[in-house]
């Protein structure tokens, strides 16, 4: 046996036991960055709900992609609120890069009457008034213009529904969008 066939015979030898070992990475590899997401995803969550002014009157979301981007999303009344949000994302650890594409409302004393009589229409509302109570309001009331996006997550499907009615009924406004999420059990 010539030293080019004991190559190709180590070579096909030792060529399954490397594809069966170089497999175990990658299938690992990806419950490895769906436990990281997961974690960065819980971070975020933590940090933008624990903004000092963060109110029912804006809306942040996030995605994350690929291994350490995370992109802020939503909605909030103030400039300062965006920049407190990329601030806090920012620092977590995991976070690479931050892309932030937070809206800022326009300041309108038409929409922040719409906002205040909105908050009374819904939180005040038999069958709703128990949201009210919570340390966070998982109804948010975005105004933009005088048209109401309501966000968030509620218990059931009635309250999705009576929230979008007690909204429709708020004098001045030009429209109702209804993205709340009903809490899966």
């Amino acid at each position: 046996m010539g030293p080019v066939e004991i190559k190709w015979s180590i070579i096909l030898f030792l060529l399954p036991i490397l594809f069966v070992t170089g497999l175990r990475p990658l299938v690992g590899g990806q419950r490895d960055l769906n436990s990281l997401h997961s974690h960065l995803a819980q971070e975020v969550r933590h940090v933008l709900a624990l903004l000092p002014n963060y109110t029912l009157f804006d809306f942040l979301e996030f995605e994350i992609s690929g291994i350490d981007t995370v992109t802020l999303l939503g909605q909030v009344t103030r400039p300062t609120l965006k920049s407190d949000a990329e601030s806090a994302v920012r620092g977590l650890e995991g976070v690479a890069r931050l892309v932030n594409k937070i809206e800022v409302l326009p300041v309108s004393p038409r929409d922040e009457q719409i906002r205040a009589i909105a908050y009374q229409a819904i939180y005040y509302r038999p069958g709703l008034d128990r949201y009210a109570f919570r340390s966070i309001q998982p109804i948010h009331i975005i105004v933009n213009k005088g048209s109401i996006t309501l966000a968030g997550v509620v218990a059931t499907q009635t309250d999705k529904d009576l929230a979008e009615t007690a909204a429709r009924e708020v004098p001045g406004t030009l429209g109702v969008t209804n993205n709340l999420s009903v809490k899966e059990k």
